[in-house]
């Protein structure tokens, strides 16, 4: 059972959040190995938990609009990064490049990411979609960035190989 939360009981096997780590021990059975019995683990187990990252992502964006702490759209997002109230810029992945690069994060490690579509960010605020997305500074903030770098090392976009971007 993926443990995206971190608070099951028991004895956990841990994997690296990239899709290359999950891929390896699902397919040379090294959740066996590292429990030292023999374990069932489902095919879909790497697209498993790829889906449970992403919506625990998206209900901590949403948290975070219900707090306050975010919010949607090009102008406002714009507002808060100039203010510097902004600590994460959101973009969707499938977004047009033009109307992104408009934009520009406001620094650090993890202060973009486009590992999110449209219609996914859109689903944390109510929308259908959503291209542009800021978040403010606070705990909340920080436990979604923390979840979107997971999700960016696991997730596949355009049905490539290249994972979200992180900057």
């Amino acid at each position: 059972m993926p443990d995206v939360l971190e608070k099951l009981p028991g004895r956990g096997i841990w994997v690296a959040a990239e899709r290359e780590a999950l891929t390896t021990a699902v397919e040379k059975k090294l959740f066996a190995r590292g429990a030292k019995q023999s374990v069932t683990v489902p095919e879909t187990l790497v697209d498993d938990v790829e889906a449970l990252l992403a919506k625990r992502l998206i209900d901590g964006i949403s948290m975070a609009r219900k707090a306050g702490a975010a919010v949607a759209g090009y102008e406002k997002v714009k507002d808060w990064l100039g203010r510097d109230e902004a600590r994460i810029l959101f973009q969707a992945s499938d977004g047009s490049e033009r109307g992104k690069s408009k934009l520009h994060p406001p620094g650090g490690r993890g202060s973009f990411f486009e590992v999110l579509t449209a219609s996914e960010l859109g689903l944390s605020f109510g929308r259908e979609r959503v291209i542009h997305a800021a978040l403010g500074f606070g705990g909340l903030t920080e436990r979604i960035r923390e979840d979107a770098i997971r999700l960016s090392g696991v997730r596949e976009l355009g049905g490539g190989s290249a994972t979200g971007k992180v900057k």
